[in-house]
């Protein structure tokens, strides 16, 4: 029932809607829409009522779709001397990092899965001192974030926009 010139104002709504998202207002990705059907009417009818009803769709229907906050993961790898191992391997521990074990060389290189948001090494205390350790980052995968963190990330964003509408 919907004339074909509307259906990418449709679209259109919906992934403006997605960017804002539902889950502390963060980008909605990796979803799937299904547009079944739709009215028309002649003289009412236009582009922005097409992409109005896409934006609205979906917001009726994303909230019930559980959705899940994910965040990149990256591959790390670190070499530092033995003295800043410990430092190091507890600043990464202490950032959700999970590691192999390191191997028994005068520069320790460990194999590190890190979230994204854990920040950048280089700011690490044992790494910037003297410049005595170096590492490499590289993406991995998305992975979902623990139930407490993503409740602290989407309180966090709440906050934000209403001190913006402020």
């Amino acid at each position: 029932m919907i004339p074909r010139q509307y259906i990418p104002a449709v679209e259109r709504g919906i992934q403006e809607a997605a960017a804002r998202g539902p889950c502390g207002r963060l980008s909605v990705v990796d979803f799937k829409v299904e547009l079944y059907d739709g009215s028309y009417h002649d003289v009412d009818s236009n582009e922005m009522s097409f992409k109005m009803a896409g934006i609205l769709a979906f917001r009726n229907v994303s909230p019930n779709c559980r959705p899940v906050l994910l965040e990149p993961i990256l591959e790390l790898d670190v070499s530092t001397p033995d003295d800043y191992q410990g430092a190091v391997m507890g600043d990464l521990s202490s950032r959700r990092a999970t590691s192999s074990a390191p191997s028994r060389r005068r520069l320790v290189k460990v194999r590190r899965s890190s979230p994204r948001r854990a920040g950048p090494l280089c700011h690490d205390a044992a790494l910037d001192h003297a410049w005595r350790g170096t590492y490499r980052s590289r993406f991995h995968v998305y992975q979902e974030v623990p139930p407490d963190a993503a409740q602290k990330v989407a309180e966090v964003r709440k906050k934000e926009l209403e001190e913006a509408k402020a």
